[in-house]
C-alpha cells in the first residue's frame, strides 16, 4: 500500500488564525525523510509556492543526492531519494497518481480533534484491509493546516495526545509519532 508524506508551508495560519506562509526548515526537510524512509514511505513531498524557498530546497537536496554530501552520508543520500518539492496539494496529487496510478486518499492531521476525526486504529485497519489505496498524510507547519485544506481532506486523523493538557509538538516528533502508530510494528520487550 503506498503511502506519501505532504508538509504544507501554504496556506496554514499562525498562533492568531491568520492565513501564513512559512519558511523551510532544514530540519524538517532531513528529519520527515529520515522518518518516511524507516517507516517506508515511497515519498515526502514539501509543499511550498515560493520559488527562492524551491530553490533553497533544490540546492539542499543536489548536495545531499548529487553532491559531496552524497560521498560524505550515504544514508542521507537513501533518506532524501524520494523527496520531492510541490507548489500546492494538487500539484502533490497529480504527481501521486502519475506515479502510483491512482490518486492518493488525503488524510489531514491536525494537533486539534474535528469532528469528523478517525483514530490512529481505524486508518491503521483501513489501510491494512485496502492495500489497493494509496494514501498522502498530510501536515501543517506553524499552527496547522489552514481550515479550508483540513475541509477539503478525505480523512482527518485524530491528534496525537501525550499524559497532559500540553498539546503542541513539533511537525518532525509528530511525523515520527503517526508513522510509528500506522506502520510500526511490535518488538519483545528488552531484557
Amino acid at each position: 500500500m503506498p503511502l506519501h508524506l505532504a508538509l504544507v508551508h501554504y496556506p496554514i495560519v499562525d498562533k492568531t488564525g491568520r492565513t501564513v506562509c512559512t519558511s523551510v526548515t532544514n530540519l524538517d526537510l532531513h528529519d520527515l525523510s529520515r522518518a518516511a524512509t524507516t517507516y517506508g514511505a515511497d515519498g515526502v513531498w514539501i509543499v511550498h509556492p515560493y520559488e527562492a524557498q524551491k530553490r533553497f530546497l533544490q540546492r539542499v537536496l543536489r548536495h545531499w543526492r548529487e553532491g559531496w554530501g552524497a560521498q560524505y552520508n550515504h544514508t542521507r543520500r537513501e533518506s532524501l531519494a524520494a523527496t520531492r518539492l510541490a507548489d500546492d496539494l494538487a500539484g502533490v496529487e497529480e504527481q501521486i497518481t502519475a506515479t502510483e496510478g491512482r490518486p492518493p486518499v488525503f488524510v489531514g492531521t491536525s494537533a486539534r480533534r474535528f469532528g469528523r476525526s478517525v483514530s490512529f486504529g481505524e486508518l491503521r485497519t483501513r489501510m491494512e484491509e485496502n492495500p489497493e489505496e494509496c494514501y498522502c498524510l498530510v501536515f501543517g507547519t506553524g499552527w496547522g493546516l489552514h481550515p479550508e485544506t483540513m475541509e477539503e481532506m478525505d480523512l482527518v486523523l485524530e491528534p496525537v495526545y501525550g499524559t497532559g493538557k500540553w498539546n503542541h509538538l513539533s511537525v518532525r516528533a509528530a511525523v515520527a509519532i503517526i508513522l510509528d502508530r500506522l506502520r510500526g510494528t511490535e518488538r519483545p520487550e528488552r531484557c
